[in-house]
């Protein structure tokens, strides 16, 4: 990777030049006017003057390194702060501002000492030290300072994504069960909200003549109190504030919106739905798709053949995210890429295995070979 390495802007080094020049020529003036009023002399160039001339000529050669050592430390800032939010820097500017107005209002008694040597130091220690911890605590609570003071000067809170708020759990959230072994394995916490019409849902279902709706409610209420015990979880019953609405999707959606939660639902529609309307939705049936197997049995892949198997007749290769496929009667097809048949996935706690029967479409002249170990369309099927 090329690193461009930006050049000290000159002008900038002159002008800081030029104002350290005009700093120490005033104080060489002033050290010189001193000096000469106490009588001493120095040849045929006054006082006054030679003390400008050598605060200048003092003032160029340090203006020089100053100026560099700014741009120094100006790129290095830049650097260090390359990676920091917006919001951060406004938080922690924020609580700066609080600090530094704390450590006046307490720190101001010390100007009653006699000696400013004394004082000065130990205001200024106050303050650099509450300034420094108001940073930190700004930039620590930057959500809530800006979403105090964002909305009046412009500046927007982030949003909270939907893990972290308050989940309002589904009617097919509870029947399923599978909730909780997404909450044991960790990947859900925090509240978990039922409405009130959830449960007079589900007590229906569990009162109803049905022995198949029956068993699903009693499932269900059996699945929330499963819930209320884990400890990573703190489920609360909220009431119904939309007793107008006869419908407990719409209801769910409502209270969505007005607390605001997120819609923990196994319904795609209703997912659906929530979404268009404005509410973050975590759907459980999403997670599931999107944590399925890549291939399942029955399924036919295209694969290079990369080196014999264990067992004979066996092939090895790899699919495009590493996963081993073992081929059966593919081991006249190494170095080849072919089609075939997965029979079984076998997950392990290393990984995934694959396996899979050599099938009657091969990539090149594979499908000969392949056809020869079966002597006939017979040679595509496990064993």
């Amino acid at each position: 990777m090329n690193v461009t390495r930006r050049r000290t802007p000159s002008g900038l080094v002159e002008l800081l030049r030029l104002l350290t020049v005009l700093f120490f020529a005033g104080v060489g003036y002033e050290i010189a006017r001193t000096v000469h009023a106490v009588g001493a002399g120095l040849g045929p160039f006054g006082f006054v003057t030679v003390g400008v001339i050598v605060g200048s000529g003092l003032g160029y050669v340090l203006g020089g390194v100053l100026g560099r050592s700014a741009i120094v430390a100006a790129d290095r800032t830049e650097s260090a702060l390359r990676d920091v939010t917006a919001d951060l820097l406004v938080a922690g500017a924020a609580g700066v501002v609080v600090g530094v107005l704390l450590g006046t209002a307490v720190a101001w008694p010390l100007f009653f000492i006699p000696d400013p040597l004394i004082a000065f130091p130990i205001f200024g220690l106050v303050l650099v030290i509450l300034g420094y911890c108001g940073f930190r605590i700004g930039a620590s609570k930057r959500d809530g300072m800006l979403a105090l003071f964002g909305s009046r000067v412009g500046i927007a809170a982030r949003p909270l994504p939907p893990s972290a708020m308050p989940q309002l759990i589904d009617t097919s959230v509870a029947i399923d069960g599978r909730i909780l072994d997404v909450v044991r394995a960790g990947f859900l916490h925090g509240t978990v909200l039922v409405l009130d019409a959830v449960l007079a849902e589900l007590q229906g279902l569990a009162d109803a003549g049905d022995d198949l709706r029956r068993s699903r409610g009693r499932r269900g209420l059996a699945t929330l109190e499963a819930l209320r015990r884990e400890p990573a979880l703190a489920v609360e019953v909220v009431p119904d504030g939309h007793p107008e609405i006869p419908q407990v999707d719409a209801k769910l959606v409502r209270a969505a919106l007005d607390r605001p939660a997120a819609l923990l639902t196994l319904d795609t529609n209703l997912a659906r739905v929530a979404a268009l309307g404005g509410v973050d939705v975590l759907n459980l049936h999403a997670l599931a798709l999107a944590l399925r197997p890549p291939v399942t049995a029955g399924d036919e892949v295209s694969v290079l053949l990369l080196k014999p198997g264990k067992e004979p007749r066996q092939a090895v290769g790899y699919l495009d995210d590493g996963t081993m496929v073992v081929v059966e009667r593919g081991s006249t097809a190494i170095g080849r890429e072919v089609t075939v048949r997965v029979t079984s996935v076998l997950t392990t706690a290393n990984g995934r295995m694959v396996f899979a029967a050599a099938g009657p479409v091969a990539a090149g002249s594979a499908t000969g070979d392949l056809a020869r170990p079966g002597g006939s369309a017979q040679g595509g099927r496990p064993a």
